[in-house]
């Protein structure tokens, strides 16, 4: 066993770096995401972009709905329909993807969904409060 690496040892770490979401994977996802009809092969991938592009919608939502300022139930109404039409767009026109791939439109459209709903709550109270509040 002279000279070459030993069964047991594991390949060297520079290969995993790259092959486990380096850096240069990292910046291709969003490349991915912003571009008409990409090809999905990995479907977490394409379900962590619909999760985030939601938490994206859930914060500037949250600070239009706190600055201008609406209130109760047309401004939870108007957020369901913008968060999940958009996202609907998003991916049945912009992206093309197949549906069925990933469970359904339902599941696509519920990917994420309370979690904005959530934080888009938060952040339309926050800014409500911090500017209207008196």
């Amino acid at each position: 066993m002279s000279g070459g690496r030993r069964r047991d040892e594991p390949p060297h770490p520079q290969h995993h770096a790259v092959a486990n979401g380096g850096a240069a994977g990292r910046g291709s996802v969003w490349g991915k995401a912003l571009r008409s009809d990409s090809a999905w092969h990995d479907k977490d991938e394409f379900l962590d972009v619909i999760y985030w592009f939601r938490q994206i919608i859930a914060v500037i939502l949250g600070i239009i709905w706190g600055v201008v300022p609406l209130k109760g139930f047309v401004g939870i109404a108007v957020f369901c329909l913008i968060n999940a039409g958009v996202l609907y767009l998003y991916f049945s026109s912009f992206q093309q993807i197949d549906e069925e791939e990933y469970g359904g439109t339902w599941e696509l459209t519920k990917e994420g969904f309370m979690t904005s709903f959530a934080l888009f709550l938060v952040v339309w109270i926050i800014f409500y409060t911090a500017i209207h509040y008196d």
